[in-house]
């Protein structure tokens, strides 16, 4: 029975007759929560659901992801950090012909080797502009949800600039214009959920990828999430309250189909947020420091648990290292599937250290190297010692020490009073004045994980040492990918859908016959839009 199979995960051998072992695996990713926009991390906004689950599993308490959608997103399903990627800066914009490089294994295609049914719902945002970029051609059966980092929660539609707009709902390979009936995501993504649970045999693994769009903006939610928080004043705060309280609601809907279809007791369901919250789009990362889009804590130390009978050490905290790159051979061997030698990993596989309280196998995590964000004016290779030229951005994190370089971006406290009327009040926050012409931080993260007293000056040994560690990381990092945007983009030139538009080689290959469907409804919406 159930009770059979932690052991079968640690490669025991299964009792005569004993189910399959391979774990039901639902991984939801929410989108620009706010590390401190959950009940237990002392919220206003009530999540009933997130903090019964969380505290009957296992809180994740020094869990780190990257501080944009692209980049964590690329880093859970490659198990690899940006600079082996190529996508170190900013996030893939809906007019660029960008998308996670294709000689990626994904997460998805190593769990489908060992036979399980993969499916996506939600928030894709890792590219598009090839067919071949598409979830479906990345390793998931089954693909609903959206290309783009963002869009309207009714109509599913996005203006990237004035002008440039389209419907952004897809049901695999197509458009889905037949959901196009103004459900709003948070719930139209839970129903598909239920659907794909109740159609699949729960003694056949599945492996579900649930990216909900919310909370990102547009700050939209049903009337109904708004009752509880009238009390708050500020719009943006009040209306972001909203979306959480649907979203944790949907989460609860999502665990009783686990329960009712029969997943549930062979099931680890993990949560986690993509990046820190986005204090100007209502959310709250108080009482870290910075925002979404920082290498502050703010923005890379996230919400994240996991909630699974297949837990050893039920309601307990794990204080260990574990950042997103984790989850690809920490699932992958769960699965009891193969990672092969030769794929250079940044993650590390942390099951034992969630489940059974043990030391963390990680060490450091490279938070990131971008070459191409504006460089910090006063940086140089004497500041850094002549080992790291501190104008790059960079942050690096190696046991309790963290460093940052060049411009870590909007580093303000936002303390929940900011949110008190119409604002995010900058009255409220702490600014800091010294900053100016700084480059290099150091801090003790365990100690100060607040971010408040700035050691690089007191430790110049610690700090040659992390830049040392930076400079080592930085001669494994691949090019950026990052090209200009392409016209052919438009959706006007695509019946009105962002999707794919690149077509290279297209003599060389013999069109198959949805191919040509295809291309012959293009040339007449061309000639429309013409």
């Amino acid at each position: 029975g159930a009770g059979e199979a932690p052991g079968n995960l640690l490669g025991e051998e299964p009792a005569a007759g004993a189910p399959r072992s391979q774990p039901h695996i639902i991984f939801i990713l929410a989108d620009d929560q706010g590390f401190r926009d959950v009940g237990y991390h002392g919220s206003e906004i009530r999540t009933p659901t997130l903090d019964k689950l969380a505290a009957e599993g296992v809180k994740l308490e020094n869990y780190y992801v990257q501080p944009m959608c692209t980049p964590s997103r690329s880093q859970l399903i490659t198990g690899k950090y940006q600079i082996h990627t190529g996508l170190q800066h900013s996030i893939i914009r809906p007019t660029q012909p960008n998308c996670l490089p294709l000689d990626n294994v994904t997460l998805p295609q190593k769990l489908k080797e060992v036979g399980y049914s993969t499916h996506m719902v939600g928030k894709w945002h890792l590219g598009f502009y090839r067919r071949e970029c598409m979830p479906t051609q990345r390793g998931f059966d089954s693909f609903f949800g959206s290309l783009l980092g963002s869009g309207d929660y009714y109509t599913h539609f996005k203006c990237d600039s004035p002008g440039i707009c389209g419907y952004d709902l897809y049901e695999n390979d197509n458009a889905a214009w037949d959901h196009d009936n103004g459900i709003y995501s948070t719930q139209m993504y839970t129903q598909k959920v239920q659907q794909i649970l109740a159609s699949h045999n729960p003694r056949k693994p599945i492996f579900l990828y649930i990216a909900y769009q919310a909370v990102h903006s547009p700050l939209q939610a049903p009337g109904r999430y708004f009752e509880h928080y009238r009390s708050i004043n500020n719009i943006n705060r009040r209306r972001y309250a909203a979306m959480l309280a649907c979203l944790d609601e949907a989460i609860n809907n999502v665990t009783l189909a686990l329960r009712r279809y029969g997943y549930y007791e062979n099931s680890i369901i993990i949560y986690s947020s993509d990046n820190g919250g986005q204090p100007m789009a209502g959310g709250s990362n108080w009482p870290l420091r910075g925002s979404k889009g920082t290498y502050w804590e703010g923005g890379i130390r996230a919400v994240g648990f996991v909630h699974s009978p297949l837990l050893k050490n039920k309601g307990s905290v794990c204080k260990e290292l574990v950042h997103i790159t984790d989850w690809f051979p920490t699932l992958i061997t769960l699965a009891e599937g193969q990672i092969d030698e030769d794929i250079q990993l940044d993650g590390y596989d942390v099951w034992e250290t969630i489940s059974e309280g043990r030391r963390s196998p990680r060490v450091d995590i490279l938070h990131n190297i971008d070459p191409i964000y504006t460089k910090a004016k006063n940086g140089s290779w004497a500041a850094g010692y002549g080992i790291w030229n501190t104008a790059i951005q960079s942050a690096i994190r190696v046991n309790h020490w963290k460093l940052l370089t060049g411009n870590p971006g909007y580093s303000d406290w936002v303390p929940p009073q900011a949110f008190s009327n119409a604002g995010p009040n900058r009255w409220h926050n702490e600014r800091v004045s010294w900053s100016a012409g700084k480059t290099v931080w150091l801090f003790n993260i365990t100690a100060d994980p607040y971010e408040r007293v700035d050691l690089s000056a007191r430790h110049p040994e610690v700090v040659k040492q992390l830049l040392r560690r930076l400079s080592h990381f930085n001669k494994t990092a691949v090019p950026v990918r990052y090209p200009p945007k392409d016209p052919r983009s438009n959706p006007k030139l695509n019946g009105g859908v962002w999707g794919p538009w690149f077509k290279e080689d297209e003599k060389k290959k013999k069109p198959d016959k949805s191919k040509g469907a295809n291309k012959q409804k293009k040339s007449k919406n061309r000639k429309k839009a013409n």
